[in-house]
């Protein structure tokens, strides 16, 4: 039987960028490695768009290979971790229902979510978690130093990637004990927590190893590919109970509620790092890439007659999409006028 032939859109980007652009790209070579990568739509068995990324080239391929299978995958709801924006919720509901044959939710989390917001419930759906590049791989452990190191990372700045937590251990942590360090874009300035800027994912890769424990403090996170790399090195993770923690973190680590108790799970996971090193089950980009050549399979082999888009489907598609550049060029002059304000004074 012939493999089927995937072509992902979305707009690569090398060097540090978002966990969206990271997992894609590691699924990309995943799919070269397996022989099912297409190079272009039109040579393509199954088109796989992500999110509202990408979203007219998904409409334009929709309308041009009618019997392509498109697959959406998808994270969120958006409006859950950036505390806005949910119009690009509903833009992602109709543009799965008009375009998408399948849909992969990234955890159990978003799916629920995703539907509880009123998301029509896809007729092939299923859950894959994201895994990291090939490179995040474990390696020996640091040897007694005489502090218990903490990273976390963030591409984003966004405030509900954790920064109230970070501003907390700033202040209240026991630094003669433990260090801190933070790797990404941030809008706080830091006191006695160490800042690096965004690396790329091969430096990553490289620097997380020598850290003793991961701290993923980010509010509902579909599936935070930061805390995928963090356990694929072998760290063992602190992290929030929110959004798709607790099913990376498995036993591998322990969840906290908020301020009131982060620092006592910092002391419990270092009490026994090794204990928690050997009971992460972290998911490798191989054995990801074969779940989603599975389920991409039984789309495209599936009876049911592929979606066609209409004129009115188009339509209402291309409003909810000016809106959104509305919104951002909203918010763009938002920014520059405050910046502005900030200058003058």
């Amino acid at each position: 039987m012939r493999k089927i032939r995937v072509h992902i859109l979305f707009a690569f980007r090398d060097g540090p960028w978002g966990g969206s652009n990271q997992f894609l790209t590691a699924l990309r070579d995943g799919f070269i490695s397996t022989g099912n990568w297409a190079n272009s739509p039109d040579s393509a068995d199954v088109i796989l768009f992500d999110s509202f990324n990408q979203a007219r080239e998904a409409l334009f391929w929709k309308r041009r290979l009618p019997q392509t299978s498109f697959v959406h995958r998808i994270d969120g709801p958006v409006s859950g971790y950036r505390g806005r924006d949910k119009y690009l919720d509903y833009l992602i509901y109709r543009l799965s229902a008009r375009v998408a044959e399948g849909v992969v939710f990234q955890s159990e989390f978003s799916r629920q979510a995703n539907l509880a917001m009123g998301m029509p419930k896809p007729r092939y759906s299923t859950v894959i978690h994201n895994a990291p590049q090939a490179f995040f791989m474990r390696r020996t452990s640091r040897q007694n130093e005489d502090l218990i190191r903490i990273v976390t990372t963030s591409w984003s700045a966004n405030w509900n990637k954790g920064f109230d937590i970070l501003d907390f251990l700033d202040r209240h942590m026991n630094f003669s004990r433990y260090s801190l360090t933070f790797i990404g874009n941030s809008p706080l300035r830091f006191r006695n927590i160490r800042h690096l800027p965004p690396q790329s994912p091969f430096a990553l890769a490289q620097i997380l190893p020598d850290y003793d424990i991961y701290l993923a403090a980010s509010r509902h996170d579909p599936c935070s590919n930061a805390l995928c790399e963090a356990l694929a090195v072998g760290l063992p993770a602190v992290a929030l109970r929110s959004g798709g923690h607790p099913e990376l973190v498995g036993q591998g680590g322990v969840l906290f509620e908020g301020t009131s108790d982060v620092i006592r799970r910092i002391d419990e996971i270092a009490a026994d790092l090794a204990g928690y090193r050997d009971r992460i089950n972290a998911r490798a980009i191989s054995k990801v890439t074969k779940e989603y050549l599975t389920f991409l399979t039984q789309v495209h082999e599936a009876d049911a007659p592929r979606k066609r888009l209409t004129f009115l489907d188009m339509l209402t598609l291309h409003i909810y999409l000016l809106h959104r550049q509305m919104m951002l060029a909203l918010d763009l002059m938002k920014r520059v006028r405050n910046n502005y304000a900030k200058d003058k004074k």
